[in-house]
Order: structure tokens, then sequence, then C-alpha cells
């Protein structure tokens, strides 16, 4: 999936990917870009990072579901890419929550996406990580 370098909420998430080591500061500016979002592309791609420095398994579910949302409303078919890896999320809080049916169904669901991952070592880990977690899970 291409990501426009010059798009200012890319660029704040950058930053943010840069400095994660102080989590705080990333959060800041994570929850800037969502503030700052003005497309669901943009949405996407800021609850995407929010979710990863929240404190509660919860709000890390909440976040991952408005990321899957705002993706699922993107009109190109790259977006797709991403799929797998947002029902990942979202299937590993439920199994962190012990609701494990609903950890399945969101396996089973980003299992069905992985077509869209590329063939490269990230594809590979994003579909190992699924199918781990269904065998966690199931």
């Amino acid at each position: 999936m291409q990501f426009d370098p010059n798009n200012p909420i890319v660029k704040l998430c950058a930053e943010g990917i840069n400095i994660e080591g102080d989590a705080s500061e990333a959060l800041q500016l994570f929850q800037r870009a969502w503030d700052e979002a003005t497309n669901d592309f943009e949405k996407f791609i800021a609850a995407h990072y929010v979710a990863r420095h929240q404190k509660s398994t919860e709000d890390k579910l909440n976040w991952d579901k408005i990321a899957l949302n705002a993706a699922i409303k993107v009109d190109n078919e790259e977006i797709k890419e991403s799929f797998p890896s947002l029902y990942l999320n979202i299937g590993k809080c439920y199994e962190d929550l012990k609701d494990f049916e609903n950890a399945i169904e969101n396996y089973q669901l980003a299992l069905t996406y992985t077509d869209h991952l590329p063939n490269d070592g990230y594809g590979k880990m994003i579909e190992s990580a699924i199918i781990n977690g269904l065998e966690r899970v199931v």
C-alpha cells in the first residue's frame, strides 16, 4: 500500500513512529493525527497508531475497531492489504479479553483476506500470527 510522504497525517504518524520509545510523546502525535484527519484513509492510519498505545485492552479494541471501520470506507482496493492485520489485532484483543467466540470470528476474517497480503516477510509474519491465534483459541 502506498503512503504519500507529503500527507500531513502520514507525516505526524511517521514522527510518532520515530519516537515510540517515548510512548506518551508518540501517542500525542498519533492523537493529533487523529484530530486532524480529514478523510477515512487518514482516520484509518491515525486510529491504527492510537490503538497501539492504549493502556487497556478494551481501549485498544475500541481504537482497532475505529481503524477497521475507517479502512472499510476507503474506496481503494489496496486498503485490503491492511485488513488481515486489522482483524488480527481485533482478534487478539478479544482473545486477551477471554471472548473466544469473537476472537475466532476475527481471526477467521483475517484469514479470508490473506490473499491480499504481499508475498514477503511482512505478509508471512501476519499470516503466521493469524494461524497461531486460531490455534490458541480453537
